[in-house]
């Protein structure tokens, strides 16, 4: 008998033997894949090769791949072969070898190594594949009534990507597994007939339209689940009797004093646990953690599951831990991650079943009480809002309370659940503008008591190797994080600005031999250390681990030269405005500078001109950027400019741009007033009584900007059939000339209704002795159609006046009657009617009344209708 380990590695090596690389598996996070949540086939690492988005390095490979799929997460435990994780062999070829090569060493694998009786054994092909069934026949030896058609033949990984048709091996497992009717066979869903193996033969690249087109190049995906065929050659029952969980079945039944395959009702919920911790154990061995969002929720929703299938066992106490030491224990010789991420995976597992097993108690009583007084009411359905505050309040998955409701008959309201949900969101996100600022937690603040002053070093450097000296999440200390997780890294010394004095943070990348992070913003505490908000990407990161860090210099260079063209633009406003000038606020990014400074009148075109001729000239110095240490009575003494109101330490730095500006500032600068580029002031405005605010652009901002414009003077010029310098004037003269066509076209107007309401009083009509014109007009828009309607109501003198009109896509209807009650008619009631027949509505007054209509296809009907509708009101 073969273990689960044994033929993991027999299929490896039959492929290597046969020219194929041996990869270990990839993360169950699918890499640069928005498509997938998470790995769910061992083709998914393979795609951009499949597609040819990258150059395949190797022609052909073979895996065993880990997988997590949760769609039928409730069919866990209750069949043969349902799994959350599970293992893919695969071998795969990237436009090498095609159908002519897969097809034999599969026939040869299944029969020759691992000696499954030909008799045994069904093919399946895609009805229209017929390449593949000749080759089934005359490549392997396949008796032809052994090969079956099936339409559903045709694979891919997801709703778009690589996919093509396959082909399937399934193992005959005999009578006595099947259903005994007597058109049992291939497809039917009894247990006797066992896919073991799918042969994808990668043709194919499905879009978002569902569209098919050829690939680059033909490949080869093919998938067979290890645990199925692990139950084949271990002869039993169902995977859940294989080496590959049989020991995590028995620990956990041990655990309670129970032996599997005693009370149906145990066996479930040992299947579903043993299958749940193995998941869960592989997903935090990725870095995959539980949260309420994407995979993390998944993660979490499963490991929910397992806490609450545990207890129907008996199990009150923590279990998750001693679990996953059996897991290590089997698995860890082909996965070294579940040793390797031991602490981060032990930690989570700890942490989330706490948490969970304090409030499923409670969570679990008040649904009892809910389902008691739905079963005394006579109700089947629970409320959306009582499933969202079990969700909410005791972290309930509204899945798990269907489950649970589902044992006794009933049913949640899902639509008023998502409404609840929906609700509950926007909420959070309003506070959460609104509290931005979280307290820190006692663990934190002892924590950078602890470390102190960060050191900087990125005023030299933009890059060096560290120590990470503390990892929090959400205020809780962590020695590991993983991917995905937002985290708060304390590094032993940092290259990474910290936002402070109007600069934002520098941004980059934090990079260990097994984990990458992004550096989202870096702030500084009041003890001055440095908190790195972070990302993690990929892998795990530890505390105590060494750590290359790399700022982003494109970002740090573009924000420096907004920064000194921030220095620079104080000193100009100074010498255009006065000393009186203070700086009151800024923001330099490398997008731009904002600059906030005290002022008590708006700045005229030409101080703006001057302003940006000044810091243009000195960047034209080339002047040196000096930054010196000294103590704030040198600084004050040396002339240095300082922040209105803002409290220095005894040591101060002094930013020195040639005899132009001499500022206190410790933020990131250029090296000379040159590399700083052009400098454009964009806007200039008033902010409060007494500031003012000029927002400026500076480097490659200001040429992008400049382009810009150039691009749009160009495009008009085109228009105007002239040349650029000479746009303005062209203009001038378009603009006085639409005037004057305005004001002929408003005099034409005026006669075409004039003449057009003349020819409409040929078209009164006599309804019930009443004078009735509708008609269908031409008005630009709802005033003149109220013109039009009030010139025929001064020659009708009597009756009914019902007008439609056309204009943007819209109807547009006007009703008169007069004199007013004119034999009990309401203006506002007949143009209701009417409006109703184009899908609008309206009303008004006895005597006129306006309304408007979304279908324009329909006021041709509308108008017609006019005397039906008259009638039926004369009636009432």
């Amino acid at each position: 008998m073969y273990t689960g380990n044994q033929l993991r590695d027999m299929f490896r090596k039959f492929f290597e033997e046969r020219g194929h690389k041996i990869l270990p598996s990839a993360s169950l996070i699918p890499k640069d894949d928005p498509t997938l949540l998470l790995t769910v086939a061992g083709m998914v690492p393979f795609k951009p090769y499949f597609q040819r988005r990258v150059e395949p390095p190797f022609p052909r490979a073979t895996t065993a791949q880990k997988c997590v799929r949760t769609p039928d997460l409730e069919e866990v435990g209750k069949t043969a072969r349902h799994h959350t994780y599970f293992e893919m062999l695969g071998n795969f070829s990237f436009g090498d070898y095609f159908k002519n090569e897969v097809i034999p060493w599969a026939w040869e694998y299944v029969t020759e190594v691992l000696k499954i009786p030909a008799e045994k054994l069904w093919i399946t092909v895609y009805p229209e594949d017929e390449e593949a069934k000749k080759l089934w026949i005359e490549k392997a030896g396949v008796k032809p009534e052994r090969i079956v058609g099936d339409p559903e033949n045709f694979w891919a990984a997801g709703p778009t990507g690589p996919c093509g048709p396959c082909s399937e091996i399934y193992v005959d497992l005999g009578e006595s597994r099947g259903c005994g009717q007597p058109d049992c066979a291939v497809g039917c869903d009894c247990d006797r007939f066992l896919e073991i193996w799918n042969l994808v033969f990668m043709q194919y690249n499905r879009d978002e339209a569902g569209v098919l087109t050829p690939l680059p190049k033909q490949n080869i995906d093919t998938g067979m689940g290890l645990e199925r065929i692990a139950s084949v050659m271990q002869g039993v029952e169902t995977n859940f009797d294989t080496d590959l969980f049989r020991p995590i079945i028995d620990f956990v039944a041990g655990l309670v004093g129970i032996k599997y395959k005693e009370n149906p009702k145990n066996d479930l919920a040992l299947k579903v646990v043993s299958d749940h911790v193995r998941a869960i154990s592989f997903m935090l061995a990725d870095g995959i953690r539980p949260n309420n969002e994407g995979r993390g929720y998944v993660l979490r929703r499963i490991l929910r599951r397992a806490v609450r299938y545990a207890k129907l066992l008996g199990i009150d106490k923590p279990f998750l831990e001693s679990v996953f030491r059996i897991i290590q224990r089997d698995y860890a010789q082909a996965y070294p991650e579940l040793i390797e991420n031991e602490n981060f995976i032990i930690n989570h597992l700890n942490l989330e079943e706490k948490n969970f097993q304090a409030t499923l108690e409670q969570g679990t009583q008040m649904l009892q009480d809910k389902v008691k007084e739905l079963i005394e009411k006579g109700e089947t359905v629970l409320a959306g809002p009582d499933a969202f505050y079990l969700y909410e309040t005791y972290g309930f998955p509204v899945e798990l309370t269907e489950e649970i409701l589902a044992e006794q008959g009933l049913s949640v309201d899902m639509p008023s659940f998502q409404t609840s949900a929906e609700e509950h969101r926007q909420r959070a996100k309003e506070q959460s503008q609104q509290m931005r600022a979280v307290a820190e937690s006692a663990d934190l603040v002892q924590k950078v008591k602890a470390l102190g002053v960060t050191p900087f070093v990125g005023y030299q450097q933009i890059s060096n190797t560290t120590k990470i000296v503390g990892l929090f999440v959400d205020g809780e200390e962590r020695q590991d994080a993983g991917e995905g997780e937002e985290v708060t890294v304390f590094l032993a010394e940092t290259p990474f600005y910290a936002e402070s004095g109007g600069q934002v943070s520098d941004k980059g990348v934090l990079k260990t031999s097994r984990a990458e992070a992004r550096v989202l913003e870096v702030k500084k505490g009041v003890t001055g250390t440095l908190y790195h908000r972070v990302e993690i990407l990929t892998g795990v990161l530890h505390v105590g681990e060494t750590v290359e860090t790399a700022v982003d210099n494109s970002d740090r260079m573009a924000t420096a030269r907004h920064h000194s063209a921030t220095h620079l633009l104080q000193a100009a406003l100074r010498s255009v405005l006065g000393e009186h000038v203070q700086q009151a606020g800024s923001l330099v990014t490398p997008e731009r500078l904002r600059f906030d400074f005290t002022h008590f009148s708006p700045l005229t075109p030409d101080d703006l001109k001057a302003v940006e001729g000044l810091i243009n000239e000195a960047v034209l110095k080339n002047m040196t950027v000096d930054a010196t240490e000294m103590s704030l009575d040198e600084a004050k003494q040396s002339g240095a400019t300082a922040l209105f109101g803002e409290k220095y330490g005894e040591r101060v730095r002094v930013v020195t741009m040639g005899t132009f500006s001499k500022e206190l500032c410790g933020g990131t600068h250029v090296h000379s007033t040159g590399e700083i580029g052009l400098v454009k002031i964009l806007s200039e405005g008033g902010i409060g009584a007494g500031l003012r605010r000029i927002e400026a652009v500076a480097g490659l901002e200001a040429l992008n900007y400049l382009r810009s414009l150039d691009e749009q003077v160009m495009e008009v010029a085109q228009v105007l059939k002239s040349q650029p310098t000479d746009v303005g004037k062209r203009v001038q003269g378009l603009v006085a000339q639409v005037k004057d066509l305005e004001r002929d076209i408003s005099q034409l107007q005026a006669k075409l209704s004039k003449n057009e309401a003349e020819g409409l009083l040929n078209r009164v009509a006599e309804i019930e002795g009443i004078s009735v014109l509708a008609a269908q007009v031409q008005a630009s828009d709802m005033e003149g159609l109220r013109q039009m309607a009030d010139l025929l109501r001064g020659k009708l003198k009597a009756g009914v006046i019902v007008l439609g009109a056309v204009h943007e896509g819209k109807v547009n209807f006007v009703t008169t009657v007069s004199p007013t009650g004119l034999s009990g008619l309401h203006a506002g009631q007949i143009i209701k009617e009417v409006a109703k027949i184009a899908g609008g509505s309206g009303g008004g007054r006895p005597d006129m009344a306006q309304a408007g209509g979304k279908d324009p296809s329909k006021l041709g009907e509308a108008i017609d209708r006019v005397p039906t509708i008259l009638r039926g009101l004369l009636k009432k």
